[in-house]
């Protein structure tokens, strides 16, 4: 079994800045973890930094997309592809936090994109930059790569392989290094799980095996148990919560941390089971959006309802759409509004606080979610005030201005895009001091 690394380093920027490793290290040559901090370790990076950007007067978002052959960059200032990219295999994306990476989750590693872009806040304005979109010469070796999770300036990157995460400095994403010591968190036994990094060195992290997992702990930097639910069977999906708070899905209803402690949300009554396996969640909003499933026998179930989590109060209600959804469904607009991708081919605009359905913007064509979650399907992501939709059956790239409710462009794709990630520039933990921007993936199988 490899050898596994404590997250006390975390906590430490110095040292953080010191520990470096190959772009393809292998985790298994790590140093083990001790009851002192490991001394710190270091090796040459090789062909791993990101490519120099220009200084522009102003840029546009880039979409990345993922396809059958490969992956294409599509500029949203003029619809064109502007980035082909070949390679083989069921390629998923997920933003990196640092506003111009996407990590690409193919099989046993992480890969970097680079999309080119970055945005970076100086007093009362921002500086631009641009470049030429590709794959770098950066990947994170990871048994059976997972979950991507972005939250408060780091990148956990999870193996379900070794039920391992790995804590990245986000913006050091782009220098190519990744810490050597003390980032490489062990939950005990391969999973499909999920970790949430805090910058004191502290995570959150689900504990489980590959036939069975209920828990949840919250471990200090040391890796010391500071809290823990085993009240969580099946869980899948997290999201992040204004005031700090998380939220995680279940199967008998979500779990609420508030920062010290689990909090348990029953389902509703006469529900024995209630499944919330994929979240989106805000900075600025204490609601935590989620689908709803109540059928454990259903091989496909196809819910219309979908729950809002109260993290204030420990509680969730159901909002009734009319029409089904999916996991790539499911968004967040730019003063924190609830966002679900429907069969109807509309975008509802739900209200957090009051569950009112404030918007329904007709958008793409009616769809339904096929037998197979890996075939391409309508996708839903938000970046500012734009929400980016694609029609897989169709080919097109639809953009809804969140403020008019109208669409703004449509763009016809020669690919049948799978996945998508959409990159502005702007990193994650500017975006929460300076916007009202958040985007987070999840998904389900």
């Amino acid at each position: 079994m490899p050898q596994r690394l404590r997250p006390a380093a975390l906590a430490v920027p110095v040292i953080l800045t010191t520990l470096l490793l190959a772009a393809c290290g292998d985790t298994e040559t790590a140093p083990s973890a001790t009851s002192e901090a490991s001394a710190p370790s270091s090796s040459a990076h090789v062909g791993a930094s990101a490519s120099e950007l220009a200084e522009v007067a102003h840029i546009t978002p880039r979409v990345v997309i993922s396809h059958d052959g490969g992956l294409s960059v599509l500029d949203t200032a003029t619809g064109e592809i502007i980035s082909e990219t070949e390679r083989s295999g069921f390629l998923r994306l997920n933003n990196s936090g640092d506003g111009r990476h996407v990590m690409v989750t193919d099989g046993n590693k992480f890969v970097a994109f680079d999309a080119a872009l970055k945005s970076r806040p100086h007093g009362d304005h921002a500086h631009h930059y641009a470049g030429d979109p590709e794959l770098r010469d950066l990947a994170y070796e990871s048994a059976d790569a997972g979950h991507v999770t972005v939250h408060d300036g780091l990148t956990a990157l999870f193996s379900d392989g070794d039920g391992t995460a790995l804590i990245v400095p986000t913006d050091e994403i782009a220098e190519g290094y990744r810490p050597a010591d003390g980032v490489l968190v062990d939950s005990g036994a391969p999973h499909h799980g999920v970790a949430v990094p805090f910058q004191d060195g502290s995570v959150l992290i689900t504990v489980g095996t590959e036939d069975e997992r209920t828990t949840i702990q919250y471990r200090n930097a040391s890796g010391d148990v500071l809290a823990e639910t085993t009240d969580c069977p099946g869980v899948h999906g997290e999201a992040t919560a204004a005031g700090g708070a998380a939220a995680f899905g279940c199967t008998n209803g979500p779990v609420v941390f508030d920062g010290s402690a689990f909090h348990k949300i029953s389902p509703p009554p006469g529900v024995d089971y209630q499944r919330s396996g994929n979240l989106a969640g805000h900075p600025d909003s204490p609601i935590i959006l989620g689908d709803h499933k109540v059928d454990k026998d259903a091989k496909k179930e196809r819910p219309t309802q979908i729950s809002l989590i109260d993290t204030r109060s420990n509680s969730m209600r159901q909002v009734e759409l009319d029409s089904s959804y999916w996991f790539r469904s499911l968004g967040r607009g730019p003063a924190g509004e609830a966002l679900v991708l429907t069969y109807d081919g509309h975008l509802k605009v739900i209200d957090p606080e009051s569950g009112e359905i404030t918007a329904d913007i007709p958008a793409i064509s009616a769809w339904e979610e096929k037998e197979e979650w890996q075939e391409p399907g309508p996708i839903l992501k938000v970046s500012g005030n734009i929400a980016y939709l694609t029609d897989a059956e169709n080919k097109e790239l639809v953009l809804v201005d969140l403020d008019t409710g109208e669409v703004t462009e449509r763009f016809t794709l020669d690919v049948t895009p799978v996945e998508i990630a959409v990159v502005d520039g702007v990193a994650a933990a500017d975006a929460d001091q300076h916007t009202d921007g958040h985007d987070h993936g999840a998904h389900s199988h």
